[in-house]
Parts: C-alpha cells; structure tokens; sequence
C-alpha cells in the first residue's frame, strides 16, 4: 500500500474556501495492489491529519479506509479529500444523494436545507450525552433516520457525535441571557432559533469558515464541536471558552456517509465489508470527540482565554428555550419530523 499527500495549507483551509475556490486537492491515495478494482472518493472539510496527531475526525476516515483496503485485497481503494479540497462544504451532501461523491463524513445538520429532517442532528438539549446519542442506532429513532436517509440516497456506515462548546472574541458565553446582543454562529437552524430567542443576532456558516468570521469581527462568538473549536485554531482569537466536557446542550451528528447510489452497485461482500468497518469506527470516534472535550480546555488556557464548564442548570436553561422553540418547529414541519424528535426523546439519556 502506497500513501501520497500534499497537504492544505491554513490559508487554504480557512481563508481560500471561503472565496469559493476549490484547493489544490490535498489528495490521499490508499491503495492496494495494481489490480485495484474501485477507487471511492472521500471528502470532508476538517484538516488534515498525520498519524495519531491531528483532526480524529480526517484520523477516523484514514483508519477507515486503511482497514477496507486491507481486509477488500485491494478491491477497493480509497483517495480522500480534506479541507474541502475536492467540492464545497455544503455542496457534498447533494453530490452524495446524486452519486458524485463516493462518501463524506458530514456534519448532518447542514442538510437541513434540502433535507429538513436532518436538523435533528443538531437539536439543542435534545442529546445529552455520547452514549445516548450512539443509542440512537439501535433504537426506533435510529432506524427511522437511516430509512429516511436511505430514502434521500445516503447511507449511514458511522455514527459519529460531537460535544460542542463556546468560543467567544470577549464575553463569554455560558448562559442564554449572555447571548443577548452578541452575533453567534450556532451551527444549526434549530440552535439559531434558540439563540434568536436567547437576543442574538445569528450567523449561518460552516465551522472551517469560522475563523475568519471571527477575525473580521463578523462574529462574536462560535458554537461548534471541541475538535473544530482546536482544529481552526480558534483560540488565537478568544478570550473565552465555555466547554462542553461533562455536560453540553449542543450535540452535533457528523456520521462518515456513504451515497446509497454506489453503495448498492458494489458487491454484497464489500457492502458488507464497508457496513462492518464502519460499525467498528464507532468506538474511535467516541473516544476522540471525548479526548478533545478536554484537550480544547487545556489548548484555550494555555492561550490565555479563560475556561468555563457548564453546569446541568444551564444546560437546562438553554433545554427549556430549545422546548419552546426549536423543537416545536421542528415537529410542526412533517409527520416524519414529529415522529423523529418523539423517538429521539425516548432514549435514555
């Protein structure tokens, strides 16, 4: 097996892209022997990572595909994308409903646009734990989102959940009322009703586009997951930190998805073969998005922010708003929405 890299640079990452224009492609090629049958694409907007260092989340789809190569002889093979490099953020769940893109591990939020029920991923309070939200395979809520994906041509190989926290240029934000008069970016439409509700002003962008948002001053403070929060090097402009190591009201799904589209015109042994590997991913993913709950702490402080955890009375507090708002809205848009947020509330927390 042969691995060639040409890394995106920062800039590339945090700065090009927002512009619209398509990196120099930061290509990883996995491959086996020469006889090599399929070669799948994979693209995702996080960094690059070397080794055991680095974005688990890029360490997460390079184990990945390593192991399918492995364990296919070569049948499959596998060229990965970060940062972007290969298509726009948001422009890959499309491309996987539409079988342009071979896989993507995909914050699944943002395809709530074209896919309203997707918001559920991204439902403050709604999940409030790692354990509750990797239930959800097994459990009626599971198996009604991965039918309704199915439906829209993509398919689920990893669950994979996020912690997120609370970046913030000055004040800190910890509780609703700190909100009020900040502008946010939440990373959801669900969280951007509560932050509404909250009396911020609220912003609509991809987490790799935070950095710059925050820069300009467009943005006061950033909600996203621990690693994006450490991967974006956002403490170079924050003085506060709110974690959400411990307790969190913000749980993010980004699965490793594949479009249902090719999946179906492979072989049912490497069907098979990805299903059963992208079970086993599951347990690294938990432990990385843990790891980097509390890493993002120590990355802050040593820059000088200053750290603050949430308590289960906040996290209430911020639960009660999202009753109100998000989740109704939510459950008035369809059956299908009503149905998903009544599972979901059904599995333990």
């Amino acid at each position: 097996m042969s691995i060639f890299e040409r890394p995106v640079s920062r800039r590339q990452t945090l700065h090009g892209l927002m512009a619209g224009a398509v990196a120099a492609p930061a290509l990883v090629r996995l491959t086996g022997p020469a006889q090599a049958a399929t070669t799948l694409k994979i693209s995702h907007q996080f960094p690059s990572s070397s080794g055991d260092e680095g974005d688990f989340r890029d360490r997460l789809v390079r184990r990945f595909a390593e192991e399918v190569t492995k364990r296919s002889n070569g049948e499959l093979a596998f060229e990965i994308y970060p940062g972007s490099s290969l298509m726009k953020t948001n422009a890959q769940f499309s491309a996987l409903r539409k079988g342009a893109l071979d896989l993507s591990l995909y914050p699944i939020s943002y395809a709530g646009g074209e896919a309203p029920e997707c918001n559920i991923g991204l439902m403050p309070g709604l999940v409030s734990s790692y354990d509750q939200g990797l239930a959800w395979r097994t459990k009626p809520v599971g198996e009604e989102f991965s039918a309704y994906l199915e439906g829209k041509g993509v398919k689920i190989l990893t669950w994979v959940w996020q912690a997120g926290g609370a970046a913030s240029r000055e004040k800190p934000l910890i509780a609703p009322e700190d909100a009020k008069g900040m502008k946010i970016r939440g990373g959801s439409r669900e969280m951007d009703m509560v932050l509404q509700a909250a009396g911020a002003a609220v912003l609509s962008l991809p987490s790799n586009e935070l950095y710059v948002a925050m820069q300009t001053g467009a943005c006061d403070a950033g909600i996203t997951s621990s690693t994006s929060l450490i991967s974006f090097r956002l403490e170079e402009l924050s003085r506060q930190l709110t974690t959400g190591r411990g307790k969190s009201y913000w749980f993010m799904l980004e699965p490793l998805l594949m479009s249902k589209a090719v999946f179906d015109k492979l072989p049912k042994a490497q069907q098979d073969l990805l299903t059963t590997v992208g079970l086993e991913m599951e347990a690294f993913g938990k432990a990385g998005a843990m790891a980097d709950d509390a890493k993002v702490a120590e990355v802050f402080a040593k820059a000088g922010a200053k750290v603050h955890d949430l308590d289960e009375a906040t996290v209430e507090k911020w639960r009660a708003i999202a009753r109100d708002t998000a989740w109704k809205d939510y459950a008035a848009k369809s059956a299908s929405c009503a149905k998903l947020i009544q599972l979901a509330q059904e599995v333990p927390a």
